[in-house]
């Protein structure tokens, strides 16, 4: 018997990294899960990869119009949604002298707005007992040159978990962040840097933390599972963060 045994998920941004981590996990936990993202090729091998119990959508969560489309989606197949993980996100590095217009809205549109919008669209859907998790970043309680747009939009996102507690919380839904550390996965590579930048970002990193690694997606997934369980079914409003200690010491 599975902890998500009947149980339905929506997971943006789950054809790679992080979000596809989850999608296994969920699965394999006895949930159908419904994965999003922009890449129809990678979403198609995401499907195969995790097997029977997944379906994907393809979408970008800064399109309203594409937010409609999965929230039809999930409403003519499925009835109701249980478990949100909004997990799509984008980071582009940029010293703040330099951050364009475009640099600008592109990052706040998904990481911000999308997530905003992406919560909204399917919030009606969940019965009492449904669990939201947002995406957000230890960057967002930590002050890093050039990321000061993705920072801001993470803090954005702690704060809506907040807020959406108060409001939903006598609905019986729970709403979480979570925040990872450094997590190995292929973001920074989809972001321009060199293999050479990676290592060196990955060196610091582990010698940052004090559990001597660097996370990996199923690090997030098993906490995402946590978050979306009856396990934690009096936990919300908080930032959980997973960062093997390097913003807590």
């Amino acid at each position: 018997m599975g902890k998500l045994d009947g149980k339905i998920a929506v997971i943006t941004g789950a054809s790679t990294g992080m979000g596809l981590a989850t999608a296994k996990l969920f699965v394999r936990e006895g949930a159908e899960v419904i994965i999003t993202g922009r890449d129809q090729a990678a979403l198609d091998a995401a499907v195969l990869d995790i097997g029977k119990g997944a379906e994907a959508i393809r979408g970008d969560i800064s399109s309203l119009a594409d937010l409609d489309a999965l929230r039809a989606h999930v409403e003519a197949r499925h009835g109701r949604l249980d478990i949100l993980f909004a997990n799509a996100g984008v980071g582009k590095p940029g010293l703040f002298e330099e951050v364009s217009d475009e640099d600008f809205d592109f990052t706040v549109g998904i990481n911000f707005k999308g997530t905003f919008f992406t919560v909204q669209k399917l919030i009606s859907l969940m019965p009492a007992g449904g669990s939201i998790i947002l995406n957000t970043s230890i960057q967002g309680v930590r002050g890093t040159a050039g990321l000061s747009v993705y920072s801001a939009t993470k803090a954005a996102l702690r704060s809506l978990a907040r807020s959406l507690t108060a409001e939903y919380g006598p609905k019986g839904i729970r709403i979480n962040a979570l925040a990872p550390g450094f997590i190995d996965t292929d973001i920074m590579r989809r972001n321009g840097l060199s293999e050479e930048m990676i290592r060196e970002m990955k060196t610091q990193s582990t010698a940052h933390t004090p559990l001597g690694r660097i996370g990996t997606g199923h690090d997030i997934a098993k906490t995402a599972l946590f978050l979306a369980t009856d396990e934690s079914e009096f936990i919300t409003g908080v930032e959980l963060t997973v960062d093997g200690g390097w913003a807590q010491v």
